[in-house]
């Protein structure tokens, strides 16, 4: 069960996202303030914080500084500012997603799973430097492909749309699946954006494309039998 740690002032805006989380079957631990978040990060482990910004004692972004120095725990941050500078100071600082308040609950939900994914994605990557298909060897943490020996440059995407498809060999993925989880929540497109970069993807793969199977009406796999 993942544990989410919850960080808003507001009362009412920890109560719906803690309800909401509960639901979908997370484990939630609230803090009123970033001094709060800080000791329980000391003292517990969490999957992902939900960080409000503006917050009394210690803001939203001080918090986050101070605790990506002592764990590595992926971090959506709240805000009813919107402003580009906000937005990128917060990446900068390393957290993984930004919502603007009002938001819905169920997108956040839909974010949150995004961000646990890729982080469970990541983590499952580090386990398996090189994988090997026959001549086709991946290497995820390296971020390189190569054919029979051959280097193989693919487009960032095409990266990601491959080792996701590798990361869940032999597991149907449907082309919603693909699209949240690779290009993200806020992505506006079609399955056709899907289609062309497995179509480019396997022209670049060669005498390897056929490993990644088409299942009519759903998606895509990855098929390998060792």
């Amino acid at each position: 069960m993942y544990k989410l740690l919850i960080v808003d002032d507001e009362a009412k805006i920890r109560e719906v996202i803690k309800e909401y989380a509960e639901f979908s079957g997370y484990k939630v631990t609230e803090a009123e303030d970033g001094m709060s978040a800080i000791g329980l990060c000391k003292l517990n482990d969490y999957d992902l914080i939900i960080m409000d910004i503006m917050m009394p004692k210690l803001d939203g972004f001080s918090a986050c500084k101070e605790i990506k120095k002592i764990k590595d725990i992926p971090v959506i941050m709240l805000s009813a500012r919107g402003e580009e500078y906000d937005k990128l100071f917060g990446f900068e600082l390393g957290i993984d997603d930004y919502v603007v308040k009002p938001f819905s609950p169920k997108e956040l939900m839909a974010r949150i799973n995004a961000v646990l994914n890729r982080k469970h994605a990541s983590s499952a990557a580090q386990t398996q430097a090189s994988m090997k298909f026959g001549g086709l060897e991946i290497n995820i943490p390296a971020r390189t492909v190569t054919v029979d020996g051959q280097k193989v440059d693919l487009t960032p995407k095409e990266y990601d749309l491959l080792f996701y498809l590798v990361e869940n060999k032999n597991i149907a993925l449907s082309r919603d699946k693909l699209l949240s989880d690779i290009w993200g929540y806020d992505f506006f497109g079609d399955d056709r954006t899907i289609d062309t970069h497995i179509k480019n993807l396997r022209n670049n793969l060669g005498a390897y494309r056929d490993y990644i199977v088409t299942l009519r009406g759903v998606g895509y796999k990855f098929e390998y039998e060792d």
